[in-house]
């Protein structure tokens, strides 16, 4: 535990790092906070962010200090369910888009996410800008003003930015200490979506000095503290009389970590980490991502079928050529982001703006929650519209 801070005390931001594949994400995300988040041998490998990565900093102006976490959310088109789950833990976000390249399909399909997410405050970083000339910068910037014409981010700041060079990171860091914090509902039951799962006992370690499986994510409401009895939902499946089973998993929360900080009290903003007694077996290798916690008997029951007030974007997004967006038909599978999960549902009702789905995977509906809705077009699953659930 790190005793120089008091991070219970300070104000909390959540920020997603979104944009194309390639355009600097990760790179400007370690000269901010001065971690890499790419922490998979496999996406070292490849050099792209594969899952949600994770990386935090304790920033602070005119003695103000602020502890902000940050989502790195996959560039790569495949992955846009998992950016998807990533948008629906930020309070704000920034687009990177690479000067040099200027804006992409999946920068597009990114800025509409986060609208779908209703994730109102972007700033844009314009990176790269020493590989350019101040000519290819102007004509790059006035590309994204006209970019973003019309869309949440019209009047979002754009920083121009080298991350190779360290050249505006600080301007970055202040534009992050002027935003304001939003209000957090603390009365509410704890809901927490979990995005990561996993053991952090290294191979050989006694058996008495064990810890417990670990689950991280973000707590949207509510407070959980250390001893508290929690439920995870859909939990595991299991298979009875050839029909799948899903068994709520209980256990108890034996300590809190926000980054390398350890807390005795959790509440919403910035991620976080809880050690529990669950055998390692059952969070080791993400295996809980995508599932829900709260207190005993707090989540509401799980549901084959999802009702969605719905809207569509006029165009198919993350791809080159313009391709119009056609209705929802009866008995279409459409794959649906729900909180850091994905599903795929069947579409039993349409009725103007309200569909009803038949679920393959159960989720743990929350009223009120933003759905991405996306369509399987060419084999690949494209975002084609939002969703709220009744």
């Amino acid at each position: 535990m790190n005793k120089q801070e008091n991070i219970e005390e300070m104000d909390m931001l959540n920020i997603g790092m979104v944009g194309h594949i390639d355009h600097g994400k990760t790179t400007l995300l370690a000269k901010i906070t001065g971690k890499f988040a790419d922490t998979h041998s496999e996406e070292l490998k490849r050099g792209i962010t594969i899952k949600l990565g994770y990386a935090d900093i304790i920033l602070e102006k005119a003695g103000k200090k602020k502890y902000i976490s940050f989502v790195d959310c996959p560039g790569h088109e495949m992955l846009m369910a998992t950016m998807l789950s990533g948008a629906a833990l930020i309070d704000a976000a920034i687009l990177v888009i690479a000067a040099n390249e200027g804006i992409k399909p999946q920068t597009q399909e990114h800025l509409v996410a986060l609208q779908a997410k209703k994730v109102s405050k972007i700033l844009i970083v314009q990176n790269k800008i020493d590989l350019i000339t101040k000519e290819q910068a102007i004509k790059n910037y006035n590309n994204i003003k006209e970019f973003v014409k019309g869309t949440i981010a019209e009047n979002s700041p754009i920083i121009p930015v080298s991350a190779q060079q360290n050249i505006n990171i600080e301007k970055i860091k202040d534009y992050l200490m002027d935003i304001e914090i939003p209000k957090r509902d603390l009365e509410s039951k704890p809901i927490f979506l979990i995005a990561r799962s996993f053991d952090i006992n290294r191979p050989g370690t006694k058996i008495s000095n064990l810890h417990g499986g670990v689950i991280a994510g973000i707590l949207k409401r509510g407070i959980l503290k250390i001893g508290d009895e929690i439920e995870i939902k859909p939990g595991l499946i299991e298979k009875q009389a050839n029909q799948t089973v899903y068994k709520t998993i209980k256990t108890k929360i034996t300590s809190i970590y926000r980054g390398n900080y350890q807390i005795k009290e959790a509440t919403p903003g910035g991620s976080l980490a809880f050690e529990t007694e669950l055998d390692n077996l059952l969070t080791k290798a993400d295996s809980l991502s995508g599932t829900v916690a709260s207190t005993i008997n707090s989540l509401p029951e799980l549901s084959n079928n999802l009702k969605l007030k719905y809207s569509l974007f006029p165009e198919v997004l993350g791809i080159q050529e313009k391709i119009k967006v056609e209705n929802l038909k009866s008995n279409e599978n459409i794959m649906l982001s729900v909180n850091t999960t994905t599903t795929v549902g069947m579409i039993r009702k349409i009725k103007e703006n309200e569909v009803e789905f038949s679920l393959r995977i159960p989720i743990v509906p929350l009223k009120g929650d933003s759905i991405g809705i996306a369509r399987n077009i060419s084999g690949h699953w494209r975002l084609i519209g939002f969703g709220e659930i009744l």
